[in-house]
């Protein structure tokens, strides 16, 4: 989660927690629910009854979380919709098409779509296809102003993609910004995350099909210089296949945990945690923090994430809102939704 209670300027401060979220978790509740069979083009802000079908030829991925200044809480979301000549929709995410959507809430657990589209394929430079993985974050050496970035994917996930940038006034309304923040040759690059770093600076965390969880620095959010090495590899039994999605956490001794989602197979996701003490070298924890199964939603896999909090009442713990699918179609794909889950 981004705080803007703390801080509406580039901080450290805008990802501090009040104390380690720790290592338990147990889910609690669907947040955003997937659109059913029988709305493949919906307005933003509908809802639908739990009971209605359901086949995964929609999905709710990649939540992300800004606590606002003053109280309440905004999260971006990714909306997976079926693309036009390609039925089967989110089942078949390469030729899906998907747009980046909002919610908001006043405590961090009960949430409510808002109208309009914050980010739109076309408008974020992937035509028909897909826009993924909002990290809305206050612009480096400015105040009030908010940059999203977000994964830019104008064809399956073989062919080269982009991490690229929009800015904001309000949350709302964002205008994308010219060029490409990260982009490799003939390589993918996804869910970007940022973190304030000391002198001024930011690092931008994301991961690299085939190699796991890399990161650049940047000194004005725009021009990122990638960093020797890699962050997280796909090296340990419960993320062999692919490690990504990582949620940066300062914690208020100047340490990091991270959270992150890690494939064993394609049929199976779990969300692992490591911490550092420079954000650049990670030591992992052997064990998933969550795992599939507690929840029909979630049987098979639990993935992307974010960590929230209220700044102002410590005592009411921490949530956090993953991707999570039930195993329901071929393969263990299915229904997408953004469940939650609660620190024990």
């Amino acid at each position: 989660m981004i705080s803007l209670t703390k801080s509406a300027a580039a901080s450290p401060l805008v990802h501090t927690p009040p104390t380690d979220p720790g290592v338990d978790w147990t889910s609690a509740l669907i947040a955003i629910d997937a659109p059913p069979d029988s709305d493949t083009d919906p307005l933003p802000d509908v809802r639908w009854p739990a009971e209605a079908t359901r086949t995964g030829l929609c999905g709710a991925v990649s939540p992300r979380v800004v606590a606002l200044p003053g109280s309440g809480y905004r999260m971006y979301y990714t909306q997976i919709l079926p693309r036009a000549g390609f039925p089967t929709g989110a089942n078949d995410y390469d030729n899906a098409t998907s747009r980046i959507l909002s919610a908001t809430s006043i405590d961090g657990v009960t949430w409510k779509p808002e109208g309009g589209v914050r980010l739109s394929p076309q408008q974020g430079g992937a035509g028909d296809f897909r826009v993924v993985s909002s990290e809305v974050v206050p612009v480096l050496g400015e105040c009030g102003r908010l940059r999203m970035y977000f994964e830019c994917c104008p064809g399956t996930q073989s062919q080269s993609n982009s991490i690229r940038s929009g800015v904001s006034n309000d949350g709302l309304n964002w205008t994308v910004e010219p060029g490409e923040r990260i982009a490799l040759k003939d390589g993918n690059v996804s869910a970007p995350r940022i973190a304030f770093i000391d002198n001024g600076r930011c690092r931008l965390y994301c991961n690299e099909r085939g190699r796991g969880i890399i990161s650049a620095v940047s000194d004005d959010g725009l021009e990122f210089k990638l960093e020797p090495g890699i962050r997280v590899a796909p090296d340990s039994p419960h993320d062999r296949l692919t490690c990504f999605a990582p949620e940066i956490l300062r914690l208020v001794d100047g340490s990091y945990r991270m959270y992150y989602a890690g494939y064993r197979d394609a049929k199976r996701a779990d969300i692992l945690t490591a911490v550092s003490s420079d954000g650049l070298t990670w030591e992992k924890v052997v064990e998933p923090v969550h795992s599939p199964g507690s929840k029909a939603w979630d049987a098979a896999k639990c993935s992307e994430m974010c960590v929230v909090w209220n700044p102002h009442n410590q005592a009411l713990g921490f949530r956090m809102l993953y991707e999570a699918c039930d195993g329901t179609s071929d393969d263990q794909r299915g229904v997408w939704r953004i469940g939650c889950a609660v620190s024990t």
